[in-house]
């Protein structure tokens, strides 16, 4: 007959817990870092007269002029100059919603997937040419989304209440 131990090893069980632990909240330092940094961009683009510009030095026009020939899709650039003014609000108000959404983990994997999309068009733009190509931000950046598109926000969020509430109202 074969013997069963039936004692545990409180050591590991504590690093079974610390390792549980650190998997759950691992993402949150990335979802703070984004949230702020995109509620930030959004926010300064929104506040910069002079960002919010079709022409002059430091306006959205003329930085989507001066990258046009040297960026992986120039029409998608082309697309952007035909009104640069409300691209520069698009582009800045979805940074904004983003960052909240982001920060609230609220809709966190379609806000994360709207990061990527911005960060992947600014790449695609703005910093495609930077070489060599780890000086640019913009595609590190669509690597940091990529975590929270798939993970979404199961802590310290709005998506995880309602989660709650749901599993609450099911009897589950």
């Amino acid at each position: 007959m074969a013997h069963m131990r039936t004692d545990s090893h409180t050591s590991y069980v504590r690093r079974d817990d610390w390792r549980e632990s650190a998997t759950r909240y691992a993402l949150i330092p990335l979802r703070i870092f984004l949230g702020v940094t995109f509620i930030y961009a959004g926010l300064d683009k929104l506040t910069d007269s002079t960002f919010m510009q079709a022409s002059g030095t430091g306006s959205i026009g003329a930085t989507m002029e001066g990258v046009r020939d040297i960026s992986a899709i120039p029409s998608l650039v082309d697309l952007s100059l035909k009104n640069p003014v409300a691209f520069g609000y698009a582009i800045a108000l979805g940074e904004l919603a983003v960052g909240i959404g982001t920060l609230l983990g609220l809709f966190a994997r379609v806000a994360a997937l709207g990061g990527a999309l911005i960060s992947l068009s600014l790449w695609l733009t703005v910093s495609w040419s930077t070489e060599p190509y780890y000086y640019g931000n913009d595609l590190a950046y669509l690597m940091a989304w990529l975590p929270l598109v798939l993970a979404g926000a199961s802590v310290f969020s709005v998506d995880a209440l309602l989660a709650e509430r749901r599993r609450n109202s099911a009897g589950l």
